[in-house]
C-alpha cells in the first residue's frame, strides 16, 4: 500500500488552529475575571441598597386589642350581653383584603338604646421597590400624606400647655380646632341643637383640668409624642338627622407599618355631645397597646 505524502502546509494550519484555541481559552479566563469584578460590583451595590423595614408580615388584626380594652371601649350603657353575643361582639369582623401580609383590618360595633360606638383598625405594611428608598422612608412619606390630609397643625405636638383662652369676642362660643370644644379646650358634654341637621354648640365652658388626653388637657387635633416613630390625633364632631357623632382618629407609624385607629360614638340625643376627653383617652390607650403588640 502506498504511503500518504506529508503536506507541510496542513501542519501549519493545524498549528495555527491550536494557537487560536489556546488564545480563546486565555480570553475566556480574562472574561471570567471581568465577570468576577462585575459580581463584586453587584455585591457593593446591594450593600448600598436601602435597608428593608422591620416587619415582613402582619398579625391578625382582630386579635390585637385585649378583651378588657374592647370591653371598656364598647360599653353597653347598662345592657348585659349573653355569652354568645359577647363572644361575637368582641371577636370583631375582619376586613377583606387581597394580601394579609400587606394589609389587614378589623372593626367592632356595639349598638345601644342611647347610641352606637364603633372601633376600626387598619394596618398597612409598606414595601419600597426603589433600592435607594428604604421601607421606613417610604412609610414615612405615606404617613406624612395622611397627616397633611388631616390638616394637623404644624408644631401642634403634646406640650403640656393648656389651650389658650379665647378672646372676648369668642367667649361663650366654645370653638376650638374640632369646632365643638369649650373655651378651655375641654367639652362640656352638653349642647343645644341649632335645629334639624344643624350644628351643635356647647353649653357653658369649664376650665381644663390638665389631665386626660395629654398633660395640658388639650383635645385639639395634634401631633402625638412618644407613640411609635410618628403619630397624630384628629378629633371631629358632626351632626346628622339621626343624631350627633364624634370621630377620633389616631394614626401612627412604627418602622414600615402604618396603623389607623378610628373610634367614634353616635348619640341619638343631639343635646348630649360625645366627650372628646373620654374617646381620646381610650383611643390613645389602645394605640399604645398596639405599639407594644407590634414590637413583640
Amino acid at each position: 500500500m502506498a504511503r500518504k505524502s506529508f503536506v507541510p502546509g496542513a501542519a501549519l494550519v493545524a498549528a495555527a488552529a491550536l494557537a487560536a484555541g489556546l488564545a480563546g481559552c486565555s480570553g475566556g479566563s480574562s472574561s471570567g475575571a471581568g465577570a468576577a469584578d462585575a459580581k463584586s460590583g453587584d455585591a457593593a451595590a446591594a450593600t448600598q441598597a436601602a435597608e428593608p423595614g422591620r416587619y415582613q408580615t402582619l398579625p391578625e388584626a382582630c386579635g390585637l386589642p385585649s378583651r378588657s380594652t374592647l370591653h371598656a371601649m364598647l360599653p353597653g350603657d347598662g345592657q348585659r350581653l349573653s355569652s354568645a353575643d359577647a363572644e361575637k361582639l368582641y371577636a370583631g369582623q375582619a376586613d377583606i383584603t387581597y394580601d394579609t401580609d400587606r394589609r389587614v383590618g378589623c372593626h367592632w360595633t356595639r349598638e345601644t338604646t342611647e347610641g352606637t360606638r364603633h372601633l376600626s383598625l387598619d394596618i398597612q405594611r409598606v414595601v419600597s421597590y426603589d433600592a435607594s428608598v428604604s421601607d421606613d422612608d417610604k412609610a414615612q412619606g405615606i404617613y406624612d400624606g395622611k397627616e397633611l390630609a388631616a390638616q394637623i397643625p404644624s408644631g401642634g405636638a403634646d406640650s403640656g400647655a393648656p389651650t389658650p383662652s379665647p378672646s372676648a369676642k369668642d367667649k361663650g362660643k366654645g370653638t376650638t380646632a374640632d369646632g365643638v370644644a369649650n373655651a378651655a379646650g375641654k367639652p362640656s358634654g352638653k349642647a343645644t341643637a341649632a335645629g334639624k341637621g344643624g350644628k351643635a354648640t356647647p353649653g357653658a365652658p369649664s376650665s381644663a383640668t390638665g389631665t386626660g388626653a395629654d398633660a395640658g388637657g388639650s383635645t385639639a387635633p395634634r401631633v402625638l409624642d412618644g407613640l411609635g416613630d410618628a403619630a397624630f390625633l384628629d378629633d371631629k364632631l358632626a351632626t346628622a338627622d339621626s343624631g350627633v357623632h364624634r370621630d377620633v382618629t389616631v394614626v401612627f407609624r412604627t418602622s414600615n407599618v402604618i396603623v389607623t385607629l378610628t373610634y367614634d360614638q353616635w348619640s341619638t340625643d343631639k343635646t348630649m355631645l360625645p366627650e372628646s376627653q373620654e374617646l381620646q383617652d381610650k383611643a390613645r390607650s389602645l394605640a399604645g397597646e398596639l405599639v407594644d403588640s407590634l414590637s413583640e
